[in-house]
């Protein structure tokens, strides 16, 4: 029994250090990844979204890393979106001012990389840089398709920049109460089609407005913030503007399989149904509040069909209200179009009655389909909202090279500044 028990032990103590050995050399074999945070800069200034981004890698191989990781202070770890080119979206409406520090490390499943830390300092403006008590929200999610044929691009992007710089510059809104959301936050190469290049906040801009990614955490904590801050004045401004595909059976010519469904947009992560945004909207006080969707298939955000017939009770949106404005771009039933370097064709034509004052003196016309007016009256060198929009849908019914456009149907639902028959004709009119 002795001499089992030695031979036992002899094998045990020759077999260990083996073992110990080969394990110690496969830890060796493995160089721990690296991370390095290109934005925000240490020290810098931030608020409101911050995406905070930068680069990974492994000598081992970048296929190799599994996530990257960002802690704020000592909090949680959170995992970053991708690896080698992360991002992390940090929402910083409900916290206090102050300096922070920024931890980013990522692992490639054995070891972990050196952390990186960066101090910002949270300056969220709880004042206007004017006098003006404006916001604007505009959100694009464009290019989240798998398939490129899917893809809108980023024209979407585009657009609703030039919109914020026109808000600003003609209707006095300050930069810090300008939300832009486009999908994950990235500007992608090939418009829109090829990989990432930066994050929309990186980019060198004429305005400071505040730049994050088209997610359903993004949307719902701005429209929040919005409300939170624009419910503090009597004469607050609100706008919104969302684009992207709308859900509904392409192949469906007749009603797109809308008749008895909600409208919905699609955003970066899911999707955003007409009463989800009524829903969401429920606590704005503004009485001076415009919205448009522009997408496939969305009059029921304006609680509309087709033809300007109103949408079943029981599918109201709830969005629609004394003192707001709500347009889609196109019928519940019909498809909507956009050009992948433009935008979406109803905005672009609607913006552009705004920048060259064509839309001026235009009236609903026979079923809202809009008409020029040729008396003096209805034009006073002003445009408003709802002339824009029947601008619009005029120039889609009667211009020779819009024709294949012209059945999208662009619906409208106008309560301003009161609801009814009595309400007043003289329309709204931004940054007044």
């Amino acid at each position: 029994m002795d001499k089992k028990i030695i031979a036992v032990l002899l094998v045990v103590s020759v077999t260990l250090p083996l073992l110990a050995g080969c394990i110690g050399e496969d830890r060796a074999d493995n160089e721990k990844p690296s991370v390095e945070i290109n934005y925000p800069r240490d020290r810098m200034a931030v608020s409101n979204i911050v995406m905070i981004s930068g680069n990974a890698s492994d000598p081992d191989g970048d296929d190799t890393l599994v996530r990257v990781e960002v802690m704020i202070d000592d909090d949680e770890w959170n995992i970053a979106e991708d690896t080698t080119k992360w991002s992390y979206d940090w929402r910083t409406y409900e916290i206090d001012d102050g300096l922070y520090i920024v931890h980013v490390r990522s692992w490639d499943g054995t070891s972990y990389s050196d952390v990186e830390e960066i101090t910002v300092r949270v300056d969220n403006p709880e004042t206007v840089e004017s006098d003006a008590h404006r916001w604007a929200v505009f959100i694009g999610a464009a290019n989240f398709p798998v398939d490129n044929e899917s893809k809108l691009g980023n024209g979407g992007l585009y657009l609703a920049e030039e919109m914020a710089e026109y808000f600003i510059r003609e209707y006095g809104y300050a930069t810090s109460n300008i939300i832009l959301l486009f999908d994950d936050g990235w500007l992608r190469g090939d418009n829109g089609y090829g990989a990432r290049i930066k994050t929309l906040q990186e980019r060198r801009h004429e305005y400071d407005i505040n730049y994050g990614g088209a997610t359903r955490e993004n949307v719902l904590a701005s429209i929040n913030y919005v409300i939170k801050e624009s419910n503090k004045y009597d004469d607050s401004e609100v706008f919104i503007w969302v684009f992207s595909h709308g859900y509904g059976d392409q192949n469906n010519t007749l009603t797109g399989g809308k008749i008895l469904e909600n409208s919905a947009v699609f955003l970066w992560d899911g999707v955003l149904v007409d009463q989800e945004l009524g829903d969401a909207l429920s606590g704005l006080k503004s009485k001076k509040t415009c919205v448009i969707v522009d997408a496939c298939f969305s009059g029921g955000f304006a609680d509309k069909t087709i033809y300007n017939l109103p949408t079943f009770f029981l599918l109201q949106s709830s969005i629609p209200r004394s003192g707001r404005v709500v347009i889609s771009g196109a019928s519940k039933f019909r498809s909507g179009y956009a050009s992948t370097t433009q935008g979406p064709l109803f905005t672009l034509l609607w913006f552009d009655g705004f920048k060259t004052g064509k839309a001026d003196g235009f009236r609903p016309g026979i079923m809202k389909s809009g008409r020029p007016t040729r008396l003096r009256i209805f034009k006073d060198g002003k445009i408003s909202v709802e002339e824009a929009f029947y601008y619009a849908r005029y120039i889609l019914r009667t211009e020779e090279n819009l024709k294949d456009y012209k059945k999208m149907e662009p619906q409208i639902n106008d309560q301003y500044p009161h609801r009814g028959p009595l309400r007043s004709l003289g329309g709204m009119l931004l940054g007044c």
